[in-house]
């Protein structure tokens, strides 16, 4: 069986999250990604897990799993000969990925007019926080602005009315983002197949968060009168509620059924005696009492550990999810066995997360740690055509590294 994208050339000139993501994808289907990076420090995305608050670990995890499967080039787009070896790299490309600021990237010599001049097949993926038009096209943004702040996630998800507007954590709009890119690239390279032609593709940060924020944004386009979130014990509907078990875990409900489970919970929970009570004999009644019902299940889920809740709600066929802690997820064992989680290929002992989703009749990569910083420079312009004494000379000229 083989991996889709076999033959596919595609240069990644990205940084940090969303762009690369992009090209984290396409390799995972077999395409030949070459990551650049300028000489010395690299992508500045190597050194984030090193910020303070992040986890803590003798491991870089996040260039391990946004930058698996590429190889490295090391190549200084500062000077005329880094800008000609790219240019060469891109006249037998297929796509080429970038997010750096769109004023950067004529300096660079990889906007998009200089680059479909040089090869008319290619498909040039912009990711951009803003968008390439407006006032604040020019505008710098990272996940946590453009993404989760600006489109309204930041102020819907908070527990409560009032309450301080919610930290997103690293790379949370980065990730599905980049899937986006991802798409964009595949439908240009569907039309190429048609037309024989590149295309200039995009997305960005503020598009993916207000479509990630969908429901509540089309409410806003549509008018609607909001409510303010109340706190969890005075929430609308205490059959999609959280709830607490005496071990200290956490359970969620989502019984939208609620004729049909409101029954089955009371009788799991031993408090058959709610389904007779006028409070919550029907969806209106349980919403109007929504507070009792709520410090009730409250009381009896204090009663219990969170692992026998687990098996017996999944013996009756509730709707429910555990909220997971990161150590739990870890060791998911779901995740495991439909491959969510998987090992790297030169590291059986660690695991890293899968892209998400397959296409039968075609295999995936087996993942393989990223590249040291410039770690096939030679390699990939050997393939290009330099020579030996060229590439010696690009080197103590600091063109690569």
């Amino acid at each position: 069986m083989a991996t889709i994208l076999e033959g596919l050339k595609v240069i990644d000139c990205g940084s940090f999250i969303a762009a690369a993501i992009a090209g984290t994808v396409l390799a995972d289907f077999g395409a030949d990604v070459i990551k650049i990076e300028p000489p010395g420090h690299g992508d500045a995305y190597r050194h984030v897990t090193r910020n303070p608050g992040m986890p803590k670990s003798e491991h870089n995890y996040g260039w391990l799993l946004d930058n698996r499967n590429k190889r490295g080039l090391a190549l200084n787009l500062a000077s005329p000969a880094g800008q000609d070896i790219l240019h060469r790299l891109v006249k037998d490309a297929d796509v080429f990925i970038t997010n750096q600021p769109l004023a950067v990237r004529k300096k660079l010599g990889i906007d998009y007019e200089r680059l479909a001049a040089l090869n008319d097949r290619l498909i040039y993926a912009s990711f951009t926080g803003y968008g390439e038009t407006g006032s604040e096209a020019s505008k710098p943004g990272f996940d946590l602005t453009a993404y989760w702040a600006r489109s309204g996630l930041m102020d819907q998800v908070v527990p409560n009315a009032g309450a301080t507007p919610a930290r997103a954590l690293s790379g949370m709009g980065d990730h599905p983002s980049g899937v986006s890119l991802f798409s964009a690239i595949i439908l240009a390279l569907y039309q190429r197949e048609k037309t024989g032609r590149g295309a200039h593709v995009g997305s960005s940060l503020i598009a993916n968060g207000v479509w990630a924020n969908g429901v509540w944004a089309q409410a806003a386009l549509c008018g609607a009168t909001f409510q303010p979130r109340p706190p969890r014990e005075q929430s609308f509907n205490a059959l999609s509620c959280y709830y607490r078990c005496r071990d200290g875990g956490w359970l969620l409900l989502a019984l939208v059924n609620e004729d049909k489970h409101f029954p089955v919970l009371a009788k799991c929970l031993g408090h058959e005696e709610l389904v007779n009570d006028p409070r919550f004999a029907d969806r209106a009644s349980r919403s109007k009492n929504a507070t009792d019902l709520i410090a009730i299940l409250d009381a009896a889920f204090a009663e219990r550990d969170s692992g026998d809740c687990k098996t017996l709600f999944m013996q009756n066929g509730l709707v429910f999810e555990a909220v997971a802690t990161m150590d739990q997820v870890a060791r998911d064992q779901q995740m495991l066995d439909t491959e969510v989680l998987l090992p790297f290929e030169d590291d059986n002992a660690m695991l890293t997360i899968n892209s998400p989703f397959f296409v039968t009749g075609s295999k995936k990569v087996t993942p393989r740690k990223p590249p040291a910083l410039g770690q096939h420079s030679d390699e990939v312009l050997r393939e290009a055509g330099y020579a030996e004494a060229t590439i010696t000379q690009l080197r103590q000229d600091g063109a690569i590294a």
